[in-house]
């Protein structure tokens, strides 16, 4: 389980960095930057937190207010047409900018899940599989993937054909069969492979 040992060795405000939705063929990267505040943090949620991916859609949704009620949070994203024009990755890296901007207060280090780290007004240190080391990036995964699902939620009600309120923007059978259908939104990554592909057969898309 992730614990908050690497934080508490550095002493200062430190913020976990995660992200949700670099795979999908659709919709944005989200990125959240999580300042937990021991103070305020109940000894149950210790034993809860861990990995986003680790974790059932409900236990997420259910940790999500617990977290803002003890941490500081901040949420960026990068829309599927940032995306398109810089790449995914460099999208990743603006949306955790973002993240970290829109902290209400500055860390002194930020902590960021993987092995690279876009430019941040603060030293970063990234950890490979990270969210399962720190609390801090864990609860910056659950944070990044409730938003970004609820995100999807609320495209899927204008855009439904594709699945979305359960399949994230993830190349599932619905949502080929809806892109082979209906084409590309706006909301579709078009430079992903994937999508190129299906918007190239010979039998074209209505």
């Amino acid at each position: 389980m992730p614990d908050l040992s690497l934080e508490q060795a550095h002493g200062g405000l430190v913020a976990g960095i995660d992200e949700a939705g670099r795979g999908p063929w659709a919709g944005p990267v989200v990125a959240a930057a999580v300042i937990v505040d021991v103070k305020r943090l109940p000894l149950e949620l210790l034993s809860l937190i861990d990995d986003s991916k680790k974790l059932k859609k409900l236990q997420r949704e259910a940790l999500l207010p617990a977290i803002r009620a003890c941490a500081w949070i901040g949420i960026g994203a990068a829309s599927a047409a940032e995306i398109d024009r810089v790449n995914i990755l460099q999208a990743t890296y603006l949306a955790m900018q973002r993240a970290v901007a829109r902290l209400p207060v500055r860390p002194s280090l930020a902590l960021v899940d993987g092995n690279r780290a876009p430019a941040l007004p603060c030293p970063a240190r990234t950890l490979i599989g990270g969210d399962g080391l720190s609390l801090s990036i864990a609860a910056a995964s659950i944070v990044a993937k409730v938003t970004r699902d609820r995100a999807m939620e609320r495209l899927d009600a204008r855009y439904g054909a594709y699945g979305w309120a359960s399949n994230a923007g993830y190349g599932t059978a619905v949502h080929q069969a809806a892109l082979r259908d209906l084409g590309p939104t706006r909301h579709h990554r078009q430079s992903f492979r994937p999508i190129q592909a299906l918007l190239e057969q010979p039998e074209g898309i209505g």
